[in-house]
């Protein structure tokens, strides 16, 4: 009787995780650099994560590198206005700002910005660094430390166009959600890895066009990358991918309104 007890607790354990994982995002919407381009905000800002936080956006993406000192910064280039960022110091980078007058964010500041809601999902791109491998590895192991220490792993997800990368995040914690960006890599090839997903430009489904429909099936996660026109966005609604990150996600939220109508 105890050993059917624990095996109906182990079943109806595994049903509720189920459940869990199969439930619908709210919206397919992922901003890129987060929402910046209709605001006039600089990109990969605090402000630019608030305005994708205000959209109601599912993810806001950025994108962080290593400095010199061992400070992770969020910017998209290996560069910040001129410097480069895996040479010098996190004080260096200070004497730049952005246009608003936002000096360059640290990963642990942006992060903390995030955590104070629990709707939209922080999309942490893991740059590949100018300095070699090992620093990208380097920065991969000082992410998902960070992640860890703010307890901010429920809204964390992870990707990135070095693969070693992906692979590490995954092995320093399985359950993290990772998805690889390069597009070089079947979805056969990414479950195998242990991977979540596969997060490719929009063109690589275009020149695969199985490569969707059999991520689907494997229940990987499905985003295109970066899709700005309204009739591209259409055609990947239409086949059921599962999020889309655009600099034009108030479009994309249009396209949205306009289906249910």
């Amino acid at each position: 009787m105890i050993i059917l007890r624990s095996l109906f607790a182990g079943l109806l354990l595994f049903v509720n995780m189920c459940t869990v994982s199969a439930q619908p995002a709210p919206n397919p919407v992922i901003a890129h650099r987060g929402a910046w381009k209709k605001s006039g905000l600089p990109e990969n800002s605090i402000a630019s994560l608030r305005e994708a936080i205000r959209l109601g956006c599912y993810g806001s993406e950025f994108d962080v590198h290593l400095t010199k000192d061992d400070v992770i910064v969020v910017n998209h280039d290996d560069a910040f206005f001129g410097i480069n960022i895996a040479g010098a110091t996190y004080e260096e980078l200070l004497a730049k700002k952005h246009a608003n007058g936002e000096s360059i964010p640290t990963a642990e500041a942006y992060l903390r910005e995030g955590m104070k809601q629990k709707r939209t999902k922080l999309i942490y791109e893991i740059k590949a660094s100018t300095a070699g491998k090992e620093r990208t590895l380097e920065l991969t192991r000082r992410s998902v430390a960070l992640v860890r220490k703010l307890k901010a792993e429920k809204l964390v997800e992870y990707i990135s166009f070095d693969y070693d990368a992906c692979l590490l995040v995954h092995q320093l914690n399985p359950r993290a959600k990772v998805s690889y960006l390069t597009g070089d890599k079947s979805p056969e090839q990414l479950q195998a890895d242990g991977l979540s997903g596969l997060d490719y430009h929009f063109s690589v489904f275009e020149k695969e066009p199985g490569w969707l429909a059999d991520a689907l099936k494997r229940k990987l996660i499905t985003n295109a990358w970066t899709v700005n026109e309204a009739a591209t966005m259409q055609k990947l609604l239409d086949q059921h991918i599962g999020f889309i990150t655009t600099n034009e996600p108030e479009l994309l939220f249009s396209l949205l309104q306009e289906k249910k109508r």
